[in-house]
């Protein structure tokens, strides 16, 4: 599934291609150390995307700290390893049902006790909001929340908003501390903003939070390792003071895991992040490549219902980003996998940039069968 993305990415001789010949051009890099928090070019332009902009509050008023990571799921490692040392809450995080099967490890591997809140109802294949809302008001006061801001994994189901913002008055209301893993942004709507708009509200609202931010999928740098670590603190007459402490203790750990943080991938990104050039095509390639994603699942819903597929088909569109949760049972995912070669997790979770113009009416027809024949 991923190397017909990669297929693409490779045709369109994306940004992240031209920045690896501008660091081969480039005579004065090394491969010394690099800091322990990473390259400040990358950390610095990564707080920025994630947080909208220079102007976001939390940049200028110097309260937010970043540390460079091994991708996405090393930031959400960091994350925990350091809210398990230091968090003087609820040591408890709530995970979204379902979530990332990874979140579930990554926490119990620091001793972080681990709850769900409702998210997916199979039934309407849509959010569970009223369930969600419930389950953070029953909470523990001051637990830690994981939220997706944008193409939630593995559902392809976001909050709009208003619904983020009802989300962050329970949130306050409880005291709740939010954790935002964020793996897609651009890759859900093809626009950086929107996909950053839950986390930019509550940093808007002076919340103080943590983000972790993968560059695999929006730059194609899976093997690379490329993320970053963002913890931002509340306005308060110290807050300098206090991210200056938790810089200090971030590096502390950094320094235990993996002292230096890898070079090259993070030179990548720094590359496309600070050319104004580069970084107005690659926004462009994540339009490109989002659009044709989108317009797979309104090839595939339309396909369904030409075909009177049983059952409703329209959460196929509704839902955002890489992955579709098909609402298909397991014996119907193997039956696919047997009978058609179509591969796919066993929940049903399918990836929507495996489809192209040549196979999706194939997959639908595997999906007609399966649905008709398959209880």
């Amino acid at each position: 599934m991923i190397s017909s993305v990669g297929s693409i990415l490779v045709a369109h001789h994306l940004p992240p291609q031209q920045a690896d010949d501008i660091l081969h051009s480039t005579p004065n890099l090394d491969h010394e150390y690099g800091p322990i928090a990473g390259a400040p070019a990358f950390t610095s332009k990564a707080a920025e995307l994630i947080l909208g902009g220079p102007d976001s509050p939390a940049i200028k008023e110097k309260r937010i700290t970043s540390a460079q990571t091994i991708s996405g799921t090393g930031a959400v490692h960091l994350g925990a390893l350091f809210l398990a040392k230091f968090f003087p809450g609820t040591k408890k995080v709530y995970l979204s049902n379902p979530t990332w099967a990874n979140h579930n490890q990554i926490f119990t591997n620091v001793g972080i006790p681990i709850a769900q809140y409702p998210y997916f109802h199979k039934e309407t294949k849509r959010l569970d909001f009223d369930g969600l809302k419930s389950a953070l008001l029953a909470a523990d006061d001051r637990s830690i929340i994981l939220l997706h801001p944008c193409a939630h994994n593995p559902t392809g189901v976001d909050p709009t908003l208003d619904q983020w913002k009802e989300i962050a008055v329970i949130m306050r209301q409880k005291n709740h501390f939010p954790f935002f893993d964020c793996a897609y942004q651009g890759f859900a709507s093809g626009d950086l903003l929107q996909d950053n708009a839950a986390i930019r509200y509550f940093v808007d609202q002076g919340f103080e939070l943590v983000v972790a931010q993968s560059f695999a999928k929006n730059f194609g740098l899976y093997g690379e390792r490329v993320g970053c670590f963002h913890v931002v603190t509340s306005p308060a007459a110290d807050a300098t003071a206090v991210i200056g402490r938790v810089s200090s203790q971030l590096a502390i750990l950094q320094r235990s895991e993996i002292s230096n943080p890898p070079l090259y991938g993070a030179r990548i990104a720094a590359t496309v992040l600070n050319d104004p050039a580069l970084f107005a095509e690659w926004q462009d390639n994540l339009r490109t490549m989002s659009g044709r994603i989108i317009s797979m699942r309104k090839a595939l819903r339309q396909k369904l219902e030409e075909l009177g597929t049983p059952g409703t088909w329209n959460h196929v569109t509704d839902q955002i980003g890489m992955f579709s949760f098909t609402g298909l049972s397991e014996p119907q995912v193997l039956r696919l996998r047997a009978d058609f070669h179509i591969y796919m997790t066993k929940n049903g979770r399918i990836s929507m940039a495996g489809l192209n113009t040549r196979n999706v009416e194939y997959v639908a027809k595997a999906f007609d069968k399966v649905v008709r024949e398959v209880q």
